[in-house]
C-alpha cells in the first residue's frame, strides 16, 4: 500500500512545483478548506497525523476547525503526504465532485467555494484556475450580496429619513408652538415681575420708614422707661422714709410721747447722771478748792506733767473701752462680723455670732450700758433664729441695706450730747460715726476686753 503512496507524491510534487497560486487563498476558500480537512481529520490515525496535529486527534471537527484551522492549513501546504490522505477521504466524501475535478470540468450548480476548496486539497491540473475562479466567483457573490444589503439598508435608512423629516416637521410645528406660548408666558411673567419689583421698592421703602419709626418709638420709650425708674427709685426711697416716719410716730404715739420728747428726755437724763457722776467723783467741800490751787506749777512730791502723760492709754489698751462705758448713758454699738472676723475667722457663721453675744452679754452686765450688736443680713435665704442675750440688741439689715448703713442710722438717732462708742475696724464706718459725734474704737480692743470676762 505504500509503494503507490510514495509513486502518488512525486507527481504531486511535480504538480504544486508547476502550479502555485500566485496571491493568498481567498478567505471563504481558506475557511471551507479547513472544514474539509477537519472533517476528514477524524478518519486518520495518530501515526498518519503529521506531528504538530496530534495534539488535535481527540477534539471535535468543530474545535478542531477552531484550535487546530491555522495548523492544518500550513500542514495541508507544507506536507504532500498528508494533503494526498485528506484528499483520498475527501474522494470518498465527494466521490462525484472529485471525479468532475479530475476530468477537468466541475459541475456548474456546485457551491464555487466547495469546488475551490475540494480543488486546493486534490490539486489537479489547472486547479488554480479554479481556486481563482471560484474566490472571484465568492467575492463577486459576496459582493452582490453586499449591493443588496447596502440597497437595504439604504432603503431602510431613506424610510427613516423620511419618517425623522416628518417627525422632525411636526416636532418642529410643536415646538414653534410651544415657543410662542411660552414667549407669551414670558412676557406675561417679565410684567408680573416688573409689577412685584415695583411693590417690593414700595414696601422696602416702607419698611425702611417703619424700622425708623420703630427706632424713635424705642428711644424714647428707654428714655421714659429710665426716668420712670428714676422716678420710682426716688418715690420708694421717699416711701421707705415716709414709712419710717410714720412708724417711729405710731412707736411715739404708743408710748405716750414725740420723738423728740424722747429724745430730749434722754439727753436730760443722760446730763443728770453726768452732773451725779461729777459730784460722785468729786466729793470735795466747795469751800476746799482755792484760786491759788488752780495755778499751774509743780509743787514738791507732786507728779510732773510727763509722769501723767505716761499714764495715758494706748488705742487698744481695753482700760480705754471700761472707761468709755462707765460714761452716763454710754450706748455701745457693735459691728458684729467686722469683730469675729477678726478674733475667730474659722468659725461658722451662727457660733462666731454665738460666742460675741455671749460676752457682750457678760459686758452689759458688768458695766449697765446699753449694747446694740449689728450684723450684715443681706445675703440671708431666711430670718436667723436667735433668742437675743438679756441686755444685748441684736439687729440683722434688711434687703438692700448693708450693716455698715444701719450703724450709721442706730448713730444719727442718738442725740447730740450722748456718748456713743462704735466697735469696728472698717475704716469707712469709723469715720462716718466719728463726724456724727460717736467715738469710733477698735475691734482688737472689744475683743482684748471679752477675753477678760
Amino acid at each position: 500500500m505504500e509503494q503507490p503512496d510514495s509513486g502518488a507524491e512525486p507527481a504531486s510534487a511535480a504538480g504544486d512545483a508547476a502550479e502555485a497560486l500566485d496571491r493568498p487563498l481567498p478567505e471563504g476558500v481558506r475557511r471551507r478548506v479547513v472544514a474539509l480537512v477537519s472533517d476528514a481529520f477524524g478518519g486518520l490515525t495518530v501515526a498518519e497525523l503529521p506531528a504538530q496535529l496530534r495534539q488535535y486527534a481527540r477534539f471535535t471537527p468543530s474545535r478542531r476547525a477552531k484550535f487546530a484551522g491555522n495548523a492544518m492549513a500550513a500542514a495541508l501546504e507544507s506536507d504532500p503526504v498528508f494533503r494526498q490522505r485528506i484528499g483520498e477521504k475527501l474522494s470518498q466524501a465527494q466521490p462525484e465532485l472529485c471525479a468532475a475535478l479530475a476530468a477537468g470540468s466541475p459541475p456548474a450548480a456546485a457551491d464555487p467555494l466547495d469546488v475551490a476548496a475540494a480543488a486546493y486539497v486534490l490539486r489537479p491540473a489547472g486547479w488554480v484556475k479554479l481556486v481563482a475562479a471560484a474566490g472571484e466567483e465568492a467575492q463577486r457573490a459576496d459582493a452582490e450580496r453586499a449591493d443588496e444589503a447596502g440597497r437595504r439598508e439604504l432603503e431602510r435608512l431613506r424610510e427613516e429619513l423620511f419618517e425623522a423629516r416628518a417627525h422632525t416637521k411636526s416636532e418642529t410645528e410643536r415646538l414653534r408652538t410651544e415657543l410662542e406660548t411660552t414667549r407669551k408666558e414670558a412676557e406675561s411673567l417679565r410684567r408680573k415681575v416688573r409689577s412685584a419689583q415695583s411693590d417690593l421698592k414700595r414696601g422696602e421703602a416702607a419698611l425702611r420708614q417703619a424700622g425708623a419709626e420703630i427706632d424713635t418709638v424705642r428711644t424714647e420709650a428707654a428714655t421714659q422707661v429710665s426716668a420712670a425708674e428714676s422716678e420710682a427709685r426716688r418715690l420708694r426711697a421717699r416711701l421707705g422714709e415716709a414709712e419710717a416716719a410714720v412708724e417711729a410716730a405710731r412707736r411715739a404715739g404708743r408710748e405716750g410721747r414725740s420723738v423728740e420728747d424722747m429724745r430730749l428726755r434722754l439727753l436730760l437724763d443722760t446730763v443728770l447722771d453726768a452732773a451725779q457722776g461729777l459730784r460722785r467723783e468729786l466729793a470735795l467741800p466747795p469751800a476746799s478748792i482755792r484760786p491759788a490751787d488752780l495755778v499751774d506749777a509743780v509743787e514738791p512730791g507732786r507728779l510732773s506733767p510727763k509722769d501723767i502723760a505716761s499714764r495715758a492709754l494706748s488705742e487698744t489698751d481695753p482700760a480705754l473701752l471700761d472707761q468709755l462705758l462707765a460714761l452716763p448713758q454710754a450706748h455701745l454699738v457693735v459691728d458684729g462680723y467686722n469683730v469675729t472676723k477678726t478674733g475667730y475667722p474659722t468659725m461658722p457663721l451662727e457660733k462666731q455670732r454665738l460666742r460675741l453675744l455671749g460676752g457682750l452679754s457678760v459686758l452689759a452686765a458688768q458695766s449697765g450700758a446699753e449694747i446694740t450688736c449689728v450684723f450684715d443680713g443681706a445675703e440671708l435665704a431666711a430670718p436667723v433664729l436667735l433668742a437675743p442675750p438679756r441686755g444685748v440688741r441684736v439687729l440683722f439689715s434688711k434687703a438692700g441695706v448693708t450693716a455698715d448703713e444701719l450703724i450709721r442710722q442706730l448713730v444719727r438717732a442718738e442725740p447730740s450730747g450722748r456718748p456713743v462708742v462704735v466697735v469696728s475696724t472698717d475704716r469707712e464706718v469709723a469715720d462716718g460715726v466719728a463726724k456724727a459725734g460717736a467715738r469710733p474704737v477698735a475691734s482688737a480692743m472689744l475683743l482684748k476686753r471679752l477675753s477678760r470676762v
